[in-house]
C-alpha cells in the first residue's frame, strides 16, 4: 500500500465521521429521549404523552403535533440524572469527534499537497499524515466511549424508573440515534487503526511512522548490486593465464 496517497479507507472513514457527527448532533438537538405516557379514563379527554429530550420538554395529547405544554428551560431543571449526565457528556463527544474529523482532513490534505520527501532538517519535527490518522483514530475511539456509555444506561435507567414509579416511561429514537452514531465512530477509528497498522514500518517512531530514517539516508541509497560488481577487485583484475599444449 502506498501510504504517501490518499486512499479510499481514509475517504471512508472521514465520511463515517462526518455521518456520525451529524447524528449525534440531531440526538443532541431532539426533544425524544423519553417518553412519559399518562393515561386517562375519562371518555371525554385524550391521553398525553410527554416527551423529554436532553434541553426541552413537550406535552401533546393523543392524535396532536402540537405541544400543549412546552418548557424551553428544562435544561435548567432536568431532575433525571442520566439526562443530566447527557447534557455533558454529547456535547463533549461532539468537540472530540470533530477535532478528529479536522486531524483526518490535515493527514488527507497532507498526503495530497505535500512533497512525500520533507526537508531533511525538519523531517524529525513533522507529524505527517499516517501520525495525524492514528491520533485521529484515538478520538474518535474516545468520543465512541463518551457517546456510547451514558446513552446505554438510559436504557437501564429508564427501567429504574419504571419500578421505582409506574411502568409509563419508555425511551424514545434519540437513544437509537446515540448509539448508532457511536457506532459509527467505532467504525470510523477502526478503519483508521487498520490503515496506520498497513502503512507503519515496525523500526519506525510512535509519531513519525511513515519516516523511519532521515529522508537523505534512503534518497540517495544505492542500487542494488549486480552479482558481477559485488566481486572483489582483486578477484577482477586477475588475468586468466592457458597454458598452451
Amino acid at each position: 500500500m502506498g501510504c504517501r496517497d490518499v486512499h479510499a479507507a481514509t475517504v471512508l472513514a472521514f465520511l463515517s465521521g462526518t455521518a456520525s457527527v451529524a447524528g449525534l448532533l440531531a440526538a443532541v438537538l431532539l426533544p425524544n429521549w423519553r417518553q412519559m405516557r399518562l393515561y386517562t379514563f375519562n371518555k371525554n379527554e385524550r391521553n398525553v404523552t410527554v416527551y423529554t429530550g436532553l434541553w426541552i420538554k413537550c406535552a401533546r395529547f393523543d392524535g396532536s403535533r402540537d405541544c400543549v405544554i412546552y418548557d424551553p428551560q428544562w435544561y435548567t431543571a432536568v431532575d433525571q440524572l442520566d439526562l443530566r449526565v447527557l447534557q455533558f457528556a454529547l456535547p463533549l463527544s461532539m468537540f472530540t469527534a470533530v477535532s478528529a474529523l479536522f486531524l483526518c482532513l490535515i493527514g488527507m490534505c497532507n498526503t495530497a499537497f505535500v512533497s512525500s520527501v520533507p526537508n531533511v532538517k525538519v523531517a524529525r519535527c513533522l507529524v505527517n499524515s499516517a501520525g495525524c490518522h492514528l491520533v485521529a483514530g484515538l478520538l474518535f475511539l474516545l468520543a465512541c466511549v463518551i457517546c456510547l456509555t451514558p446513552s446505554v444506561w438510559v436504557i437501564f435507567y429508564n427501567n429504574y424508573l419504571n419500578r421505582k414509579y409506574e411502568p409509563v416511561f419508555s425511551f424514545d429514537i434519540s437513544v437509537f440515534i446515540a448509539i448508532a452514531s457511536a457506532g459509527g465512530l467505532f467504525f470510523t477509528s477502526i478503519l483508521l487503526f487498520l490503515w496506520y497498522c498497513a502503512c507503519k514500518s515496525l523500526p519506525s517512531p510512535f509519531w513519525q511512522p511513515l519516516y523511519s530514517h532521515a529522508p537523505s539516508m534512503h534518497s540517495y541509497a544505492s542500487q542494488p548490486y549486480s552479482a558481477r560488481s559485488r566481486l572483489s577487485a582483486i578477484e577482477i583484475d586477475i588475468p586468466v593465464v592457458t597454458h598452451a599444449s
